[in-house]
């Protein structure tokens, strides 16, 4: 299986719990999680609409939300991918493993996570040190 994935999406997967915008967007990102966790799914990487946003009610015309949300969004999918190769496509297993170990602390998702609506129920984000 492949899935396309966002950036921060990959930071999203490692701290979902079963929340999300509609039903619909939350089924959708339980299989996304379910899938990434299978040693046989391979990730390629984007800054663009991925296998999640396709579900999201916010997608609108290829943006999510509008032309100014969509730029934060974007800028937080290029923090995350400059410690990535995004031309090649990664065994998911091993891709999240090396998330883990790129984003260790609080601080190191601070560019990323600060502004998140969710980022007080993210089972990632709370388990992080403050600071390394």
């Amino acid at each position: 299986m492949k899935l396309l994935l966002r950036g921060h999406h990959l930071l999203c997967l490692k701290g979902f719990q079963g929340y999300g915008y509609d039903e619909n967007f939350t089924k959708n990102m339980t299989e996304v999680n379910d899938l990434r966790k299978q040693p046989q799914t391979i990730v390629r990487l984007t800054n663009t609409p991925d296998d999640i946003c396709n579900a999201c009610p916010n997608l609108n015309n290829g943006l999510c939300k509008d032309q100014i949300h969509n730029t934060n969004i974007v800028q937080m999918d290029d923090e995350v991918l400059k410690n990535l190769d995004i031309t090649k496509e990664y065994n998911s297993v091993e891709l999240f493993e090396k998330i883990n170990s790129i984003f260790d602390t609080k601080e190191s998702l601070s560019k990323i996570c600060f502004n998140c609506l969710w980022h007080e129920k993210c089972l990632f984000y709370q388990k992080l040190d403050n600071n390394r």
